[in-house]
């Protein structure tokens, strides 16, 4: 997949991610657009490096997506945890 493919996976990831945590994110919604296109190439290479399974080229693998979304809700949390008392 191009760059920009890994862009558009991860700014869908990471509304997705944002469905399946609701509430109030401390960076709002840019902050977690970010967050949701960094998971998606943390997820990817996760993937790939850790449970030795590459993401293919196909836009629209199931794999693909489940690492997408993982590694965006991955970030989410931490950035949650790190960040979730900063603003009120």
């Amino acid at each position: 997949m191009s760059f920009v493919a890994w862009i558009v996976l991860g700014l869908v990831a990471g509304a997705l991610a944002k469905l399946l945590l609701p509430g109030r994110d401390p960076g709002g919604l840019v902050v977690t657009t970010l967050i949701g296109i960094a998971g998606s190439f943390v997820g990817g290479w996760l993937s790939a490096k850790i449970l030795h399974r590459p993401v293919t080229a196909h836009f629209f693998d199931l794999a693909t997506w489940g690492a997408a979304i993982g590694g965006a809700l991955v970030l989410l949390i931490l950035y949650r945890l790190v960040f979730g008392h900063s603003r009120s």
